[in-house]
Formats: structure tokens, C-alpha cells, sequence
């Protein structure tokens, strides 16, 4: 399967990306892949593999380029208990200097590069994301209605926006699913989103996966859950077929 490894033009600069379709010579829609906030490394490559292999061109950002190319600090090859507090806290400033004005002029920049790539075609796109990627996700699907079709997000902060989350929904023109950590979010707090979205008048699935930590998705972490992995393709795929198949 053929991938690509691209820069994208911001007006910050140049981000680099990883990029993975089908080798079928025929356009394919677009999938915009947030990574978590370790960033494109082998894991993440393989899950963009995964979902290409169901005929998407799929677009995996390094969202914190403004601070050098992926990978930004030497990872290991498995992020236990033991060593992720030390990579989180060189992750954190990383993550705190990522603002949402920065999230929103990449999102316009990244959605651009994607739709106008020479695999993909015309129509609407999906975007997809995992831990502060599904923030990201959330935020771009809300800034470009009517352009992104379909959004997901995986073990993500989703609430993270406060008071303003009701105003980032209500923008919602995508269907919507959002796969939670059990130790994320709590039965009252999902009542309490899944209202929100029910007044915004998303179209939406909102659940918590049973006994599930933050991260469940990545093979590369203590927190993976073979499972609740395979709930997110069973719930992802289908989001995807509906709302891109005719593209």
C-alpha cells in the first residue's frame, strides 16, 4: 500500500505528514488522522494503514510541527507505567502552547492539502482523532460544516472547552462519534455531554467502552485494550461507509 511522507504548507510554516491510500490507481475520500499527543510513530502508522485498506486516503499530521519535525523526542518503543509521566511532562508544554487559534488555522490548512491531493476525491471528508486528537478533530469538524461529513474521537477531552463546548457543538454538521475511557468520563458526565448533543442536534453515538483506560486504542501503551481496539473500527468503519460512500 503506497504512503507518502508530505509537507504541508501552513502559515506557521511547514508541517510534516504521513499520508496512506490504496493502491488501486482510483481516487479515494479523504480521512484527516489526528494522532494522540505522542505524536506519528510506528502504532500510529499502523492504524492509518488499517484504515486506508478500507479505501480511504488518509492524512496523519504532525500537529506540533512549529517545534520540529516527528518524532519530537525520542520515544520508546513501549510507553509503560514507568516511563510516562517523564514523556507526558515534555509533551505538556507542547500541548499548552497548541491553541485553539492554532488548531483552527492548521485545520483550514490541513483540510486544503487533503482535499486538493491527487488520490483523493471530490466530495466530503472524515476526520478522526485519538487522546488530544479527538479535541482536534472535534474543533476542525466544527469549523468547516457542511466539508467534513463524519467525525470521531477516541479517549479525547471532548469537554475540554468548558462553557464553550455547547457553542463548538451547536456548529456540528457531521455525524459524530465519540468513544470514551471509562476512567475519562463518568455516567454522569456522559448524560451530561450526550444532553448537550442532543440540544445542538448532532447526530451522534456517545458511549463509554466497558473497562477501558485512557489511550485503550494504542498498542504501544499499558492502557491497550484489544477490545475496546476493536469496538473503535466496528464504530468507526461504518461512520465512514455512511457518510462517504458516495464520494
Amino acid at each position: 500500500m503506497p504512503t507518502k511522507t508530505l509537507q504541508i504548507p501552513t502559515p506557521d510554516g511547514r508541517a510534516d505528514a504521513f499520508a496512506v491510500f490504496p493502491d488501486h490507481g482510483e481516487r479515494h475520500p479523504g480521512v484527516l488522522m489526528y494522532a494522540d499527543a505522542f505524536g506519528i510513530r510506528p502504532v500510529v502508522r499502523e492504524m492509518a494503514r488499517e484504515l486506508a485498506e478500507h479505501g480511504y486516503y488518509v492524512l496523519v499530521p504532525n500537529f506540533f510541527y512549529r517545534h520540529g519535525p516527528a518524532p519530537l523526542i525520542e520515544l520508546p518503543e513501549y510507553i509503560g507505567e514507568e516511563v510516562r509521566p517523564a514523556v507526558v511532562d515534555r509533551l505538556m508544554p507542547l500541548i499548552e502552547a497548541h491553541t485553539a487559534e492554532r488548531v483552527l488555522s492548521d485545520a483550514d490548512a490541513y483540510l486544503r492539502f487533503l482535499t486538493t491531493q491527487p488520490e483523493v476525491c471530490a466530495g466530503p471528508v472524515a476526520v478522526t482523532g485519538y487522546c488530544i486528537g479527538g479535541l482536534l478533530a472535534m474543533r476542525t469538524a466544527a469549523a468547516h460544516p457542511g466539508q467534513v461529513a463524519a467525525v470521531a474521537g477516541f479517549h479525547g477531552p471532548v469537554g475540554a472547552d468548558g462553557p464553550d463546548s455547547h457553542r463548538l457543538l451547536s456548529k456540528l454538521t457531521a455525524q459524530v462519534h465519540l468513544g470514551h475511557a471509562e476512567t475519562d468520563m463518568t455516567p454522569e458526565a456522559l448524560d451530561e455531554l450526550n444532553q448537550t448533543l442532543d440540544a445542538a442536534g448532532v447526530d451522534y453515538s456517545s458511549e463509554i467502552y466497558p473497562g477501558t483506560l485512557h489511550g485503550f486504542t494504542m498498542s504501544d501503551t499499558d492502557a491497550f485494550n484489544p477490545a475496546a481496539l476493536q469496538r473503535h473500527w466496528d464504530r468507526l468503519l461504518p461512520l465512514l461507509n455512511r457518510t462517504l460512500a458516495n464520494s
